[in-house]
């Protein structure tokens, strides 16, 4: 019989999704997402619209072409500019701060605040935000901090036309909406990895879109 390899950090990820889960649910500000498919949650306002316009600046002044493990710029798949964001700085640690208490997550297992810059043409094609635990680049990130656990990220402008965040799986398109912070899952109850949150950053049509993202581990990043 074959052996059944165990998935990496799968308890921690039942814990930490668990948390979560009966904080927000208990937060009259938090609106769930109705889904079976996967966990989304979003908070309207949670940003003011001065504060995302600073933010957008901090953006255009760290943007570059956005990586990807294994897969370069030119080959179309991730087409944004993007940058981290300085943690030292006291307003990009308000705001970090900020998210780690709605979700009740220490800082320390908290990423650094990235912002991302799509203008028109440019996209995130479908992907999932946690790590693929057969592929090279797992032994890194094994050692980084381990598996992500939630996602956090906030709309900093409206956009004229397209951008919208597709979710593939559970079948909805959010549109951008200055100051609405979204947050997922992404993990299933047991600790698996999710399929279902498959999601995409699809084509801006007209207009720039800028958000914020901030990735939770299940240990301490680094």
């Amino acid at each position: 019989m074959a052996k059944i390899e165990p998935i990496p950090d799968k308890a921690a990820l039942a814990r930490v999704g668990e948390r979560v889960r009966t904080r927000l649910q208990a937060d009259e500000q938090v609106y769930r997402i109705e889904s079976d498919v996967a966990e989304l949650f979003a908070i309207g306002d949670f940003l003011s619209p001065d504060e995302c316009n600073r933010l957008i600046a901090m953006i255009d002044a760290v943007a570059e072409p956005s990586p990807l493990y294994d897969m370069d710029y030119a080959a179309g798949f991730r087409t944004s500019y993007s940058g981290n964001l300085d943690p030292g700085d006291p307003f990009v640690a308000g705001i970090s701060r900020r998210i780690d208490d709605l979700l009740g997550l220490p800082a320390e297992v908290g990423e650094a605040v990235q912002g991302q810059r799509y203008m028109p043409g440019q996209q995130f094609k479908p992907h999932n935000d946690w790590f693929y635990t057969t592929e090279k680049y797992w032994q890194i990130e094994r050692r980084r901090g381990g598996q992500r656990s939630w996602t956090g990220m906030v709309f900093l402008n409206d956009v004229e036309q397209g951008g919208e965040t597709h979710f593939v799986n559970v079948g909805i398109k959010i549109q951008p909406r200055q100051g609405v912070l979204l947050v997922w899952n992404n993990a299933l109850p047991d600790g698996s990895p999710n399929e279902g949150t498959l999601h995409a950053g699809t084509p801006v049509e007209a207009g720039t879109k800028y958000v914020i993202t901030k990735w939770y581990r299940t240990r301490k990043w680094g």
